[in-house]
């Protein structure tokens, strides 16, 4: 079988996943004004705690830095991954799970190319929107010291590009751990609980991860959740540049490759034992 044989139904299986997401324009919408209203307020807090002397001294990130980063991660905010596909929480509990193992692909794959495809399509709308408003309505508007400003250069931002891309690959990586764990506890409630509050912060999300100690960053940018929001945020703002952007990509790489890996076992595993609901 040709290579374009064997891509087609995982390309396939994409592109409809994707496709059929694009259609919840008013999720979109809604949570794209929800995300605005939030990182309006996280704004404002990190402009009050940089106003003062204390806040501002030692800074390792500007304040111009800090509103960018919030709005990158209110604008990327789907792509954090703190919950499983919905849709595999589905098929568990209707028992429909037992038609993927009966498919004649293999079907970590497609459940990840599915949860790529879900990934994508609720992160793009989102992003644009938030682009329009914080990057182009805003300046316009007279606001220019509270918008999105524009990468630090044209190398960091296609850095920045190749850097999401791997960010979608290894947030995928990740929902397909809660999407395992949901199969084997039959059941995504406990799960999506635990992960939540642990990937908002650990990505970079709730604060910038540069404006925690010190004595932690060693630790924070090397931790896997940092390349799903921090990493390219970092690359970004050049702060990540030449030799450190590409251990940055690295990084992300290497996580990914290794959370496929657990993934892959523990998929095997958990399909082996699976008892199928439904009937």
């Amino acid at each position: 079988m040709s290579p374009r044989a064997l891509v087609r139904p995982y390309a396939a299986a994409f592109a409809s996943r994707f496709l059929q997401m694009l259609q919840y324009r008013t999720a979109a919408y809604a949570g794209f004004v929800t995300q605005c209203w939030w990182g309006g307020i996280k704004v404002m807090v990190l402009a009050a705690f940089y106003g003062s002397a204390a806040g501002a001294a030692g800074a390792p990130l500007s304040l111009a830095q800090v509103i960018t980063y919030t709005w990158l991660a209110q604008g990327l905010l789907a792509l954090l991954p703190w919950m499983g596909d919905p849709e595999v929480a589905q098929a568990v509990r209707s028992g429909s799970v037992a038609y993927d193992r009966l498919r004649p692909v293999d079907a970590y794959t497609l459940w990840f190319v599915r949860s790529a495809g879900w990934i994508a399509a609720r992160v793009l709308p989102r992003v644009l929107l938030m682009l329009a408003f914080a990057g182009i309505a805003l300046p316009l508007a007279g606001l220019g010291d509270w918008a999105w400003q524009a990468p630090a250069s044209l190398a960091a931002g296609l850095a920045f590009a190749v850097s999401l891309l791997l960010a979608l690959l290894l947030s995928t990586a990740f929902v397909m751990l809660l999407n395992i764990a949901t199969t084997a506890a039959l059941n995504e409630r406990g799960i999506n609980t635990l992960a939540g509050p642990a990937v908002v912060v650990l990505s970079g999300n709730l604060l910038p991860l540069p404006l925690l100690p010190d004595a932690w960053q060693t630790l924070l940018l090397l931790q896997p959740l940092a390349g799903v929001m921090d990493i390219p945020a970092r690359i970004y703002f050049g702060q990540l540049a030449g030799t450190q952007a590409l251990v940055g990509l690295a990084l992300q790489c290497l996580w990914t490759v290794l959370l496929v890996l657990l993934g892959r076992v523990a998929m095997g595993r958990t399909m082996r034992r699976l008892e199928v609901q439904g009937g």
